[in-house]
Order: C-alpha cells, then structure tokens, then sequence
C-alpha cells in the first residue's frame, strides 16, 4: 500500500511512519523541515512544504492508497491573535489543499486527524462520539477541521475523523514535557485537578488508526483515547508513583493564566470522552489502564 502522511515529522507521525513500513508500506512524508527526521528506510520517501500553499507537492497525492493528515501547528504555545490564525490555517489549508488535489471518483482513504477538544470543556459529562460540538476556539477549529475533510466524500474518498486524546510515549508528546518536573519532586495536578484527562498510549493510537484504514465500512469520528479516562489529579499521582515521586506540588489555575495566557484554558479544561465507536467496531485496547500504560513507558526509566 502506498501512504502519506502530512504533518508526519513529530511525535506521532515518526511512530506511524515506522508502523507503516514495518507492514510493509511504502510511505512518504510531507513536512516543513528542510531534512527528514531521521528515517532511513527502503519505501521511504521525505517532501519538504508548505501545506498551507498549493504547489507541486499536491501533484503527489492522487497516487496514494491511504492519507493521514497530522498536520497543524502546536496548541501548546502562547496565543497571539497571529498564533491563533496560524494554529487554524495549518490544518484548515492543508486539509483544504489535500481535498482539491484528490481525484474525483478516488478510491483513497483519508485519515484525518481532528481532537477530543472539538466537545470542548466537558466538565463531568460522558462524551461520545454523538455528542455536540463545543463553543471555544479549539472546538470551532476541530469543527471547521472536520468539515473542511469531509468535503472528500464528494469524490468518493472515505473519510474518517479520529478525534485524539492526550497521546502518552516515552519520547515525545505530553508525558516527555511532564516528565523533567515530576523527577525535580515539582509536578502534581493543574488546577483543581478534577478536570478529565483523556489519553491514549502511543501504541494503542497506532494500532488504531492501522484498525481504521483496514476496516473499509468505518467512516467518520471515533474518540480515540483510552476508555477508562482518569481526572488530572489522579493521573498526576499514578505518574508520581511510577516514577517514585510525590507529585503534591499543584499549579494553580491563575498562576497558569498569566504564564501561558489563553492557552491555559486548554489545560484547565478536560473532556471525560469515550472511545465508544471504536469498540463497537471491535477495537481492542493494549492498555486501558493508565497505569499499566504509564508502567509501560517509564516504569523502568
């Protein structure tokens, strides 16, 4: 099978890339470094662009069997109103760009990524993947996101929207950035530390999105995060306690404000979601619990 993978150079996209080729794809990868991220393999292509412009990498795309789109600059980063506009156009253009260049009539798969943040702040509610969309500015972007992938259906193209949770590996994504406090015996909950954190193991991410592209009658959003979720004070215990650490030292809401400014309304936030569409279609998780997940990364570490 031939994959893309847009937005393919991080943390989730080198594991996916690695997944794939060890199936036995051949992958190429579209990102904005001027060098790939170290991949060195047979049926390993790298294409540096901008996604956000048409150009000759959209030439590219109607060859491919299977597209995951990653891309979209980092949430995780102070909030100018010129951030803000760059964080919705990286994933907006992209996918608007991707759309346009598929053939109509195509047999593709188009994987395209969206997030948990589309219910926003959930508070204690189970959210599924029926219920409605949320009125903050990650919920419009996840919406618009989702709206501007589907327009492939219109060419035939299967779509399906994998809403992500928090993705937990060992080198990369939110449990690397936590990590360095925790060790320091200065991590603990953000907030009240009630709200709900909804994550998922790399690998189980992985598996589900292979699970996805094989399964051709799926089609549209699946929650994929673990489907027992815990609240943000409990993970940060379990983290604690793998690690051998207390993890008591909170950060309080209004200190995060004025560190991080609008960004920390994500952080502050929590959806307690469930991957209820992906286990209906038979989707068995590695590592539904977050502690054997957590022992499974760093519990050796």
């Amino acid at each position: 099978m031939k994959t893309l993978i847009t937005g393919g150079t991080g943390f989730v996209g080198r594991y996916l890339s690695t997944h794939f080729l060890n199936q036995g794809h051949r992958v190429t990868v579209i990102g904005t470094r001027a060098i790939s991220d170290g991949i060195d393999a047979p049926g390993y292509t790298y294409i540096q662009a901008d996604t956000t412009q048409p150009g000759g990498w959209q030439q590219t795309v109607a060859q491919f069997d299977l597209i995951v789109n990653l891309t979209g600059k980092t949430i995780f980063k102070r909030w100018t109103r010129r951030y803000r506009q760059q964080i919705y156009d990286s994933r907006i253009l992209t996918t608007r760009h991707l759309v346009s260049a598929l053939p109509g009539q195509s047999q593709t798969t188009l994987i395209n990524t969206s997030a948990v943040g589309y219910y926003g702040d959930g508070g204690d509610r189970t959210l599924t993947e029926e219920a409605p969309n949320g009125n903050d500015f990650l919920a419009g972007l996840a919406r618009d996101w989702e709206a501007e992938a589907l327009k492939a259906a219109t060419k035939g193209v299967r779509v399906v929207l994998p809403r992500f949770g928090i993705v937990l590996g060992a080198d990369g994504g939110a449990l690397a950035s936590m990590l360095p406090a925790f060790r320091r015996f200065a991590g603990g909950p953000i907030g009240s530390g009630r709200q709900w954190f909804p994550w998922i193991h790399i690998d189980d991410l992985v598996g589900a999105i292979q699970f996805l592209a094989d399964c051709e009658e799926l089609s549209g959003p699946f929650n994929l995060c673990s489907p027992e979720p815990v609240r943000n004070g409990d993970f940060a215990k379990l983290l604690g306690k793998t690690i051998g650490r207390p993890a008591v030292v909170s950060v309080p809401g209004f200190a995060l404000k004025m560190a991080l400014g609008q960004v920390a309304e994500v952080l502050l936030a929590g959806q307690r979601a469930l991957p209820s569409a992906l286990q209906a279609a038979g989707f068995e998780f590695q590592y539904p619990l977050a502690e054997r997940a957590l022992g499974s990364l760093i519990g050796e570490n």
